[in-house]
């Protein structure tokens, strides 16, 4: 029999585990926003993140001042550039493939974007939380302020309008804005062969 009882109840020690585990992760996160995030050099930064367990491909950047949960299941592509004040939520059920955060290549994410994973379960009558996986793809554009919500997937060359609440996929090379965020046109480039370029000194 498992250390877990036929009531679905978890024993002591696994209790005692997951509080551990939950309470260094928790420890890990405040050095990443209160320590690592402030630190002006894109070199220090992506080394630190790369050490808590994030993919970050070559060449690119996450500006000062990110918000960082659970570094170690977000992966991010090549040439990406992501804004100061970003939230990238990495959570995911512990034991499950749900949830974490996954960003592609030459994506632009403007700043104070959130991206959520995470959210709680209005059914449920102790609002236990839920994650589903975030998938940004390549070449995507996200403006200002834009929120994305749990389990929603941006398509490839995707356009998500500044201040846009992104409650459901979004097609390929579309553009969406709005609460919650609606189509509003075509993005004309639908083949992009692009790179964004370094990121700004001192951000």
């Amino acid at each position: 029999m498992s250390s877990t009882s036929l009531t679905g109840r978890r024993s002591l020690p696994e209790k005692i585990t997951n509080r551990l585990a939950t309470i260094w992760l928790e420890v890990v996160t405040g050095i990443l926003w209160w320590g690592v995030g402030w630190y002006p050099s894109h070199l220090v930064r992506r080394f630190f993140y790369r050490l808590a367990g994030m993919k970050i491909g070559r060449g690119s950047t996450i500006h000062m001042m990110a918000r960082i949960y659970d570094p170690r299941n977000i992966i991010i592509g090549e040439d990406t550039l992501i804004g100061e004040k970003a939230t990238l939520d990495g959570r995911r059920q512990l034991k499950d493939s749900h949830g974490g955060l996954e960003i592609g290549s030459h994506v632009d994410i403007a700043s104070e974007v959130m991206i959520w994973t995470s959210e709680h379960d209005l059914a449920d009558p102790d609002m236990r939380p839920i994650e589903e996986k975030v998938v940004i793809e390549d070449y995507v554009f996200i403006g200002p302020r834009a929120i994305i919500l749990p389990g929603v997937r941006v398509g490839k060359g995707a356009v998500v309008a500044a201040g846009a609440v992104v409650t459901k996929d979004v097609e390929p090379f579309s553009i969406v804005a709005g609460v919650p965020a609606k189509p509003i046109g075509t993005r004309q480039n639908q083949n992009p062969d692009y790179k964004l370029g370094r990121p700004r000194l001192f951000q």
